[in-house]
């Protein structure tokens, strides 16, 4: 069983259109709303995956109703810590060639009554969890030192945890020693404190963090693939992706797979890049499911040319 912690959910609306054109009417082809946050979209691939999953969440108004609505629907156990204030709803707009572009609203601020209250649920929600997965941005009022109060107290259940957060969150939680953290390539040149142009690069700066307390460094490097920096050694993948629709979510569901395989080693490598190529090929934030997975175009080396230069194109 996969729990995850998100502290600052949303609500997404999802519109493609055939053009984005500043100041115009625009009317959309398709649209859609899903339950959103990047640890609410880990519990929905692994959902859509067939697996258990409990996603514990600070809720509040008519938008955090339909959130836990939508994800029992989807077979999400929810476990809802209520706050005063409204859950957030965010804002994306596709275009034909998979251009995304997102408003993303900063979310209710959390009393520390409430904070601490979210801290205590994620250790009395967590049964036995394999991982705990503690994502996405923290909302107004949250220190950047709460991730790291959460891992710590993760690990107090025994169960592995692994981090997807960015900026001076991320930074304050890796003294707490997350068993895996998972930027993608900005977020893994910000936490460094320096461009990465070269997968060398790229290798270095995850055995950085690594270095900082880091267990392992699963890196999302958008068109170039992903890169595995662990114990078990460096490994580098990447998977086609035949035409780009929508990128919403594709980390997430690559950060699922990632754990539904064990969460170590080039064999969970090869399913978060599963499940991230498939991903951005449907519509909003739609998780895949295992029929839309192509396993054997996967393509997995270890110890990467570190000359190889890395595209400044992402996909997730």
């Amino acid at each position: 069983m996969i729990l995850t912690v998100t502290p600052n959910p949303s609500l997404d609306r999802t519109y493609e259109v055939p053009s984005l054109d500043r100041g115009a009417v625009l009317r959309a082809t398709h649209d859609r709303v899903d339950p959103g946050g990047k640890g609410v979209n880990v519990s929905r691939a692994v959902a859509a995956a067939g697996a258990p999953t409990t996603a514990v969440l600070p809720l509040g108004g008519s938008p955090g109703a339909l959130i836990a609505e939508l994800l029992g629907a989807q077979g999400v156990d929810v476990t809802v810590v209520k706050v005063a204030g409204q859950t957030r709803s965010n804002i994306s707009v596709v275009e034909p060639d998979g251009t995304l572009t997102k408003i993303n609203a900063p979310g209710p601020g959390l009393t520390e009554e409430e904070s601490a209250l979210l801290l205590e649920t994620v250790r009395t929600a967590s049964g036995d969890p394999a991982w705990i997965a503690a994502c996405g941005s923290l909302p107004p009022g949250l220190p950047d030192q709460w991730y790291a109060d959460l891992v710590a107290r993760a690990r107090e259940t025994g169960a592995r945890v692994a981090l997807d957060t960015s900026g001076p969150a991320l930074t304050a939680a890796l003294a707490a020693r997350p068993d895996l953290v998972k930027p993608n390539a900005l977020e893994l040149a910000q936490a460094v404190g320096r461009p990465l142009t070269t997968l060398g690069e790229a290798v270095r700066a995850a055995q950085e963090l690594r270095s900082l307390g880091a267990g392992a460094v699963l890196a999302s490097l958008g068109a170039d693939g992903q890169l595995l920096v662990s114990a078990e050694g460096t490994f580098h993948g990447t998977a086609p992706v035949t035409a780009v629709r929508s990128d919403v979510g594709a980390g997430d569901a690559s950060l699922a797979g990632f754990l539904l395989a064990g969460g170590a080693g080039p064999e969970a490598l090869a399913a978060a890049l599963a499940h991230g190529a498939a991903a951005v090929q449907l519509p909003g934030s739609a998780m895949p499911t295992p029929a839309d997975l192509r396993p054997g175009a996967v393509h997995i080396t270890e110890n990467p040319p570190p000359d190889h230069p890395l595209s400044t194109r992402a996909l997730y």
